[in-house]
């Protein structure tokens, strides 16, 4: 493949547009051809990226460097999306978010960076995209209005003279629930404990105690300093015209001039220490909580005073995955197996900033234990510096790392935006754009060096140079402090009543007034005019049909194969499925532990350390991992364990060998490992409960629902916690039965009975693999028929509060609407985007001042559940659930509206997918008993949706509100205050 294939910009032309060339490049590790551009009005840079990928990319990014801790760059970037010159309403953004094809939308903030990427597998909806984009990041309403910069940031709320002042703001409260949790504090504490004479020695999210000091005037002034084209970087990547991107961009970077703006931005390198450092700091732990194992501790190095070269940033990246990339990773396996914590922190070798660090630590760790873990870090690096690595970890990470590079697996992540973030990782301080996006020759250099020279020769120096011999450290070591919560409380709360003594009646007034304005603002629709300026797709632009996936059921040696006949770039992708459903009850909570002990215990043959590095010499990966969901009008659910795995295609053989390993030969005999599992993952769920509680809640709900909820419930919510706290105590007194437990869940499920193959390759390499799957399925144990469980628990139906110390909570309402009625048409996919885009977004986050709210209808079960994140409010949040039927009621809809909320929807059920994923989403269809005749019905229901089915939805959303069941995460005050309001509505459970 050559350059010639791809449509490229004549330079001519590039002028006439008002760019001239600076460097082209063919990249072959993408395919793609790249041309750097330079505006040659305001000298923006611009990299253009022609290719065959249908899935186009587009990103601004700005260096925003802050000089303190307010929060301007994050709170600019929520602010600058709420409104611009040409799209003059409330928020574009969310009108895109209704009615675009978006396989991407949304905009980030890093320490020194602000990006707005978007992306569109349609052409003319891609440009629409980028055209909202472009006016909003140049022309933003916000700096003119002062209402957006306190909706967006913060401002103060009175509702009313007589009550109390308090703080509002979506990043406010977004930041209050990223102080909440203690693995965020550690990681900005190290952060900026590093950096501390740089924009790095500040937090660009902005810190809730600093966030109100910020004024209109600064934010007004970042914008115009900074979101200037010259200190912009623009790029573009996929299958669509280079003539029109320069064209569209011209449009806006031609009402420019050149701007002094660079030489502010430039980012400024950290000088080394010259002795380390240490740090101690407290985060908010629960009162009457036991404290003792609950310190944390990470050591911390800047790697360099200045940038680094490709090759030794691969090298660095390689040694980082050797030292703890796999759970057979020397630091990562001594620190665990060291018993002094419960799970690593600190995520290793960070490389997206202007220097490279290095972080790793525990948490879970008891006081006198710190130093301990101090000493074991450096004694571990000192060993690996001295005697090198195992010559099979060596091939194992390079297998791993060069596989994934070379599959590009982004997931739903659109590739163009993966290799975008890593060209600006570079490009933004001013170095090689180019060199990010190619691999081969540093990956072969490096290759060819550890033949040559072997890998100690290599990584020696390496961990010597960069830790051992550097005096950049920081050791941060996170207290838990039970008062810490209610002291932050206590200290806003003086703030507030102190701004209020300090106000006369009329400015009380005055304030209150104020917050009815922005309120009234927030909940007033756009004018339809203003909604017509934003450009949307017509139902003619829509494809009629849903994605084809194709798919050939077919039998090998008696067990069912589902074959996918895709282009996978030889890569070979299969999941083997098997029945959980004759699984003991009691045993399912140890199925997760279960699940790990498979890829992280040893054989009679092999230590878990050589079948990690068999896995990681012979293949991209293999996992395993429960499946549960209900099946619409089935009693029953679908439970199965699913093992997933990959590798090249000529590798097939070798992967389903490991496979089948996995499950018969594995020995579930380290008590001492496996107790270890359960402390990480108790680890884990509290981490959980903390940042993620509207899942431990969407859980909870969905248990006292029906029963695929409460098996998953079992084994991923808060049962599942209560069950870790108990089955740690219990390891070292009962592990022969808990050994034998294991051993039964093997026989339960493996078998030849009831097991489904998914495989997903192009037809040479599905036909080429027949014969290695055939002896995978001869050698799958066969079982006498047992009788299935018959699994019909629930938990009560009770409205639960789920107390943990938080500054924000997450509350959820939930029904089964079928139970009431309602029959399934493919519009309630229209109805339930739109509620979540509308009415919960104006009220829960907009005017409620949660980071989200927002509903998910699982079809599946019948279950509508209502969800907030980072919410300040409890009860408020739980009235505009329960108002969703009047909202209904009184809505109006233009035909425009309508198209937009259809069009919309479309683009979550065509989501993206790379082949490995269209493979398991048609084996979950098949599972699930969705036809192709229903996919299309749904389809038709969702294109034909009419203002009458809103009308109709309405009974529905009365069923929740009448009989729905409430679960909030909350703290402790918000829910004494609920139950004193409403008599005993909760009942309360403490979790941490």
């Amino acid at each position: 493949m050559h350059c010639a294939e791809f449509p490229h910009v004549k330079d001519e032309v590039a002028l006439e547009l008002g760019f001239e060339k600076v460097s082209e490049e063919f990249i072959p590790e993408c395919k793609s051809k790249a041309v750097l551009f330079r505006h040659r009005k305001t000298g923006a840079e611009v990299m253009s990226v022609s290719n065959h990928d249908e899935n186009k990319v587009f990103g601004i990014v700005f260096r925003t460097p802050p000089k303190d801790s307010t929060g301007i760059p994050h709170i600019l970037e929520h602010s600058v999306l709420c409104g611009s010159r040409k799209y003059p309403l409330k928020e574009p953004f969310v009108e895109l978010l209704k009615g675009s094809l978006h396989t991407f939308l949304n905009a980030f903030t890093y320490p020194d960076r602000t990006c707005y990427p978007v992306a569109s597998t349609n052409t003319k909806d891609f440009y629409n995209l980028v055209d909202v984009y472009l006016d909003a990041v140049f022309f933003p309403r916000c700096v003119e209005d002062f209402q957006t910069f306190q909706q967006e940031g913060w401002h103060f709320e009175l509702n009313d003279p007589s009550e109390d002042i308090t703080y509002k703001g979506v990043v406010f409260n977004e930041m209050k629930g990223v102080y909440s949790q203690p693995d965020n504090i550690l990681g900005r504490t190290s952060q900026q404990a590093l950096y501390p004479d740089t924009t790095y020695g500040v937090d660009s999210g902005g810190d809730p105690q600093v966030i109100p000091k910020l004024t209109f005037e600064e934010f007004k002034e970042f914008h115009r300093k900074y979101y200037h084209p010259s200190n912009s970087r623009i790029w573009f990547y996929g299958d669509d015209d280079p003539n029109e991107r320069l064209r569209i961009l011209g449009e806006y970077l031609d009402m420019f001039d050149a701007s002094s703006a660079p030489n502010e931005s430039k980012i400024e390198p950290q000088k080394l220490f010259s002795k380390p450092v240490r740090i101690i700091e407290k985060y908010p732990a629960s009162e009457g909580a036991d404290l003792k194992k609950q310190h944390m501790v990470t050591l911390n190095w800047l790697l360099s005073d200045k940038p680094l070269d490709l090759e030794t940033e691969l090298a660095l990246g390689f040694l980082d995955h050797l030292l703890l990339g796999t759970p057979a990773s020397p630091l990562r396996k001594i620190l665990l197996e060291s018993g002094l914590g419960d799970a690593i922190v600190g995520g290793g070798v960070e490389d997206e900033l202007l220097q490279p660090q290095f972080s790793i630590g525990l948490k879970g760790v008891s006081e006198q234990d710190i130093h301990k873990v101090e000493e074991l870090v450096m004694t571990t690096l000192k060993k690996l510096a001295n005697e090198g690595f195992d010559t099979d970890a060596v091939e194992a990470s390079m297998n791993t790392i060069e596989f994934s590079l070379r599959e590009n697996n982004t997931g739903s992540f659109p590739r163009g935006l993966s290799l975008m973030l890593r060209s600006i990782g570079k490009w933004i301080y001013d170095m090689n754009p180019f060199e990010p996006l190619k691999y081969e020759k540093p990956l072969q250099d490096l290759k060819s060096r550890l033949a040559k020279e072997g890998s100690k020769a290599v990584f020696s120096p390496l961990i010597e140079k960069f830790i051992l011999n550097n005096p950049h450290r920081v050791t941060v070591e996170m207290q838990p402090d039970p008062e810490k919560a209610a002291r932050d409380e206590a200290t806003e709360k003086e703030i507030l009543q102190k701004v209020k003594a300090g106000m006369t009646k009329e400015d009380l007034e005055e304030l209150s007034q104020a917050t009815h304005d922005l309120r009234l603002k927030q909940e007033t629709p756009d004018p339809p005019e203003a909604l017509k300026t934003v450009p949307s797709l017509s139902l003619q632009d829509i494809p009629k049909e849903p994605i084809y996936v194709p798919i050939e059921v077919g039998d090998i040696n008696g067990v069912k194969v589902l074959q996918h006949d895709l282009f996978t770039n030889d890569v070979f992708y299969t999941e083997l499925v098997f029945d959980m459903s004759s699984l003991k009850q009691e045993l399912l909570p140890l199925v997760p532990l279960f699940c790990q002990s498979l890829l992280e215990m040893g054989t009679k043959d092999l230590t878990f350390v050589q079948l990690n590095q068999l896995i990681g010499r012979k293949t991209g990966g293999i996992s395993v991992y429960p499946f549960t969901s209900s099946v619409r009008g089935k009693d029953d659910p679908c439970s199965h364990m699913i093992v997933r795995g990959k590798a090249m295609a000529g590798r097939a053989e070798d992967l389903y060998d490991l496979i089948n390993t996995i499950l018969q030969d594995v020995q579930f005999e380290d008590q001492q490992r496996f107790k270890q599992f359960v402390s990480q993952s108790r680890a884990r769920m509290e981490n959980r409960l903390r940042g993620s509680g509207h899942g431990i809640a969407a859980a909870r709900m969905d248990a006292k629902l029906n029963t695929a909820g409460w098996m998953s419930e079992k084994m991923g919510g808060l049962s599942y916690l209560e069950f870790l706290r108990t089955l740690e105590e219990r390891v070292d007194q009962d592990w022969v039965n808990i050994s034998s437990s294991l051993e039964e869940i093997r026989k339960s499920v493996f078998s030849k009975q009831g097991c489904l193959i998914n495989i997903t390759a192009d037809g040479k390499n599905l036909a080429n693999t027949e014969k290695a799957v055939g002896k995978f399925v001869d050698l799958l144990p066969t079982r006498s028929p047992i009788t299935t469980t018959n699994w019909s628990a629930t938990l009560p139906l009770t409205n639960e509060a789920i107390v943990i110390p938080t500054q924000v909570n997450y509350v959820g309402k939930a029904a089964n609407i079928y139970d009431s009625g309602y029959k399934l048409s493919g519009s309630a996919y229209v109805i339930s985007k739109y509620i979540s885009n509308t009415w919960l977004w104006d009220r829960v986050r907009v005017s409620g001042g949660a980071y989200g709210g927002f509903c998910d209808f699982d079809t599946h079960s019948g279950v509508f559940s209502f969800l907030s994140y980072r919410d300040p409010n409890l009860l408020k949040t739980l009235d505009v659930y329960d108002g969703t039927g009047d909202f209904l009621r009184e809505l109006e809809m233009d035909n425009d509206t309508l198209t937009k909320a259809i069009i919309g929807t479309i683009g979550d059920v065509d989501s993206y997918q790379l082949p490995d994923a269209k493979g398991y989403s048609s084996m979950l269809r098949y599972l699930l008993g969705i036809t192709e005749e229903e996919r299309q019905r749904r389809r038709e229901e969702i294109l034909s949706t009419s203002l009458k089915d809103f009308k109709e939805f309405v009974d529905a959303m009365e069923a929740v509100k009448d009989k729905g069941v409430t679960v909030a995460v909350a703290s402790p005050e918000d829910v004494d205050a609920a139950n004193k309001e409403r008599f005993n509505f909760f009942q309360v459970k403490k979790a941490l």
